[in-house]
């Protein structure tokens, strides 16, 4: 009689709120301008010696003005707006403020609705489908969101029953407009496309595009439902599709030699100028050593920075990388030095930075046989990473290389490490 079934327990009928976005930052310059800011503003400026230490103080100070998550479209927030495509959200969920009022009113009809749901007998089970997360990747595209949000749906996905591949985020990328650039990929933040209707805004446009599942279940009815009440795109924070800032995806899959399984940008994020870059590897074995070389101007223009051993199970688990991609943006060098890693980023990271590299170093992927100097060719437009190796160069290095002791031999992190799977797989346990 004590013995509850798990599924049962697991799978009540729930709704996801979140706390909520904070507000952008204000600093108002000498002339009378205002800069909103955000947390990256105040890391990169601290790397960007022609900065004084007055205005990265008073950059400190602002940048995160009250209480909720980034202001930027950064992981939490990608991951809150991308619950609502989902359907285990209401509108709102992740654009309103957390200091709004509305906040507190979205959690006590978000508790209402769970009681309509659990009338209905419409559990968490019963939204994340083939047809809801496939909705949650063509949002994804069109706001660029966080290059993480392509690890957490695939894990989801494969949780739910329904597993995804990086070949299915490839063809959603392909026909996917990237309709809106909220920071770090423009100048916006989430209030300000809260403000222009939010992701049920986005959602009505990439619907009159046919590009959505109107027979995806939501917390709150269909899609088809949902989409009859969107509202027009506002033209600006929110463009329409033939006025998009790309035709395609904001987020973008690579592969070649190095990453014969994947590797993903925020192509949003990259000027365009370094959309297509070849340079000279400068290889580092963990994320500490990569941070040494940049703060110690060891790094040139040209350069391509190569961080290893960081992945799922190197790692173990993927540091978030915001450290050496901020240093690299502050110190100017993002219009000219692309980085690669088998970790991941911050979603607040812009420039050439492709992560998940899978197979990653640990599992003895081609990551691992990048030597210093060897020259590596990115096109993000057309979505290759390759060393310039010969296959048979290849074979040798793979042959002479021996795997590097475990970081961790017992405990926790060391079963994480032989039980994680590839980040191209969505680096869940399996």
């Amino acid at each position: 009689d004590m013995v509850i079934d798990y599924l049962t327990y697991v799978y009540i009928p729930a709704i996801f709120i979140s706390g909520g976005p904070m507000e952008s930052g204000k600093m108002t310059a000498a002339d009378g301008t205002t800069r909103k800011l955000d947390l990256i503003d105040a890391m990169m400026d601290a790397a960007d010696p022609t900065v004084s230490d007055e205005t990265i103080s008073a950059i400190e100070r602002l940048a995160c003005p009250t209480c909720g998550s980034c202001s930027g479209m950064f992981t939490a927030n990608s991951i809150q707006c991308l619950s609502e495509a989902l359907g285990i959200a209401r509108p709102g969920n992740g654009t309103v403020p957390a200091v709004y009022s509305e906040r507190i009113r979205m959690a006590k009809r978000a508790g209402m609705k769970v009681m309509e749901m659990l009338e209905r007998d419409i559990r968490p089970r019963d939204l994340i489908t083939p047809a809801s997360v496939h909705n949650g990747m063509v949002i994804d595209m069109a706001f660029g969101g966080s290059t993480n949000t392509m690890l957490h749906l695939t894990a989801i996905a494969h949780a739910a029953g329904c597993p995804i591949t990086m070949d299915d985020w490839d063809r959603v990328s392909d026909v996917t407009p990237n309709l809106t650039r909220i920071a770090p990929a423009g100048p916006l933040h989430i209030e300000d496309l809260n403000a222009a209707g939010g992701i049920s805004a986005i959602l009505g446009e990439l619907g009159r595009a046919g590009l959505l599942d109107e027979t995806a279940l939501t917390c709150h009815g269909t899609m088809a439902e949902w989409l009859a009440q969107c509202p027009p795109v506002d033209g600006e924070v929110v463009r329409t599709k033939e006025n998009a800032y790309m035709q395609t995806g904001g987020l973008k899959v690579m592969r070649g030699n190095i990453a014969p399984d994947c590797g993903v940008v925020k192509k949003s994020a990259v000027d365009e100028g370094m959309r297509r870059h070849s340079g000279p590897a400068r290889v580092f074995d963990s994320e500490d050593a990569a941070c040494e070389a940049i703060f110690g101007g060891a790094i040139n223009p040209g350069d391509v920075v190569v961080i290893r051993y960081d992945g799922p199970s190197g790692g173990p688990g993927m540091r978030e990388m915001l450290t050496p991609t901020s240093a690299i943006c502050g110190m100017g060098l993002d219009t000219s030095v692309a980085l690669i890693t088998d970790g991941r980023f911050s979603g607040a990271t812009k420039g050439p930075a492709i992560g998940h590299v899978s197979p990653e170093a640990a599992a003895g992927g081609p990551i691992a046989l990048i030597h210093e100097g060897d020259i590596i060719d990115i096109d993000i437009e057309a979505g290759t990473l390759d060393a310039r190796i010969s296959d048979e160069e290849l074979d040798r290095r793979r042959a002479a290389w021996q795997a590097p002791a475990p970081k961790y031999t017992t405990g926790v992190l060391s079963r994480y490490a032989k039980l994680v799977t590839s980040a191209d797989k969505g680096a869940y346990l399996a």
